[in-house]
């Protein structure tokens, strides 16, 4: 991917520092790096090395203890609502159907429901849920109700996509169809994707960049261009290059 692309965010020198019960606790250390307008950036790193705390920084939900995080220009302060969240549990509300779910957003930032209905329905489609919209959370798999959740951040038309190992308490098929999915949207949508999983071929298969940070503190240990051609398919898997990058992660993780 060639970076003649606008920058969207940028994080230099970010530290952040829990302080509790007197216990210090430095969670990242000194992470710079920046993101592209609709590039689809994977975050991976051992377990434990602060990775959904740069998700929480990057939209806001906590700051930073030193250096500067910076979207389209601007510091971030505050929960940022042109960004939306996926988290591993799709945390959807058991009373509402998977429309009414989808709708929350719209609803919660009290914006036109006429208009957003049409984009919601739409949507489902794109995520092959239409036949599903008056179906309750109780009624779909893992995976379908993860495919609401994902619907339900992109209502809003968020600029930027937060997801936070949103396949991993799924098995590996469901997650695989996933992948192809989640790659089917963004082809669609161009949103910028930040994606932290602990899934080094996850992050090969979908990403265009590969941040791979060093465990506690987190720092950043490589940035790696993921050079495989798009749209990936199930061949993609098995492509030496694939396989090459995933070995060579692999071992920068190791050896942080």
């Amino acid at each position: 991917m060639g970076h003649n692309k606008q920058k969207i965010i940028e994080l230099k020198a970010v530290s952040k520092f829990y302080g509790h019960d007197n216990v210090d606790f430095l969670a990242l250390k000194d992470v710079t790096f920046e993101v592209y307008e609709g590039e689809f950036l994977c975050i991976v790193g051992p377990s434990g090395c602060g990775k959904s705390t740069l998700l929480k920084l990057i939209s806001g939900l906590l700051t930073v203890t030193s250096g500067s995080l910076l979207f389209r220009g601007t510091p971030v302060s505050g929960v940022q609502d042109n960004m939306a969240m996926v988290f591993q549990n799709p945390v959807l509300l058991e009373w509402r159907s998977v429309f009414d779910n989808v709708m929350l957003p719209i609803e919660i930032l009290k914006l036109d429901e006429k208009t957003h209905r049409k984009n919601g329905s739409d949507l489902l489609k794109l995520a092959g849920l239409e036949d599903f919209e008056k179906k309750y959370p109780r009624q779909l798999s893992g995976g379908m109700k993860q495919r609401v959740s994902l619907v339900r951040a992109l209502i809003s038309n968020p600029s930027v996509l937060l997801m936070d190992e949103p396949f991993g308490a799924l098995d590996a098929i469901t997650r695989e169809n996933l992948s192809y999915e989640l790659l089917h949207i963004w082809e669609k949508t161009r949103k910028t994707i930040i994606f932290v999983t602990h899934d080094i071929s996850e992050a090969v298969f979908l990403g265009d960049r590969i941040i791979i940070l060093t465990s506690r503190p987190g720092t950043v240990a490589e940035a790696i261009e993921v050079d495989l051609e798009r749209p990936r398919t199930p061949e993609t898997r098995i492509d030496p290059r694939h396989i090459e990058l995933a070995h060579k992660i692999y071992k920068i993780i190791s050896v942080n």
